[in-house]
């Protein structure tokens, strides 16, 4: 199976509260991100988060739509996040929504994580493609 690599810049961060309670703040949030390495490209993401009230503790579901090119392959393709963070630990996955790809994508499948390491940005993706 194929593997892709490299950074991700975050462009952009744009957060609105949805609900703000004892326990846990709820909030939608609008992302806009560049990337580079194996993925050339740009992406919108909207998430949804969850922040408790204990420092660290948080996590986001949400869904990314990449436009650009996988190994020099053109197309767009849709992520679908999941991470939880607590005391130090985070795990943050994502996989390609079937069925999403375009153009020279078309096909594609397969998941990945996200290392998020002193605020830069990395990613692994594994995919094939049918």
């Amino acid at each position: 199976m194929p593997r892709a690599n490299g950074t991700f810049d975050i462009d952009g961060w744009e957060p609105e509260t949805l609900d703000e309670r004892e326990g846990a703040t709820l909030s939608r949030v609008h992302v806009t991100k560049t990337f580079k390495g194996d993925l050339e490209g740009n992406s919108t993401a909207e998430l949804i988060t969850a922040m408790a009230q204990v420092e660290g503790s948080a996590a986001y579901v949400g869904f990314e739509r990449f436009t650009g090119a996988l190994h020099g392959r053109k197309g767009t393709f849709v992520l679908h996040h999941t991470a939880t963070g607590s005391g130090g630990e985070q795990s943050l996955s994502w996989t390609i929504l079937p069925d999403s790809g375009t153009g020279e994508l078309r096909g594609i499948r397969g998941e990945g994580q996200i290392i998020n390491e002193d605020g830069a940005h990395s990613y692994i993706l594994d995919y094939e493609q049918a």
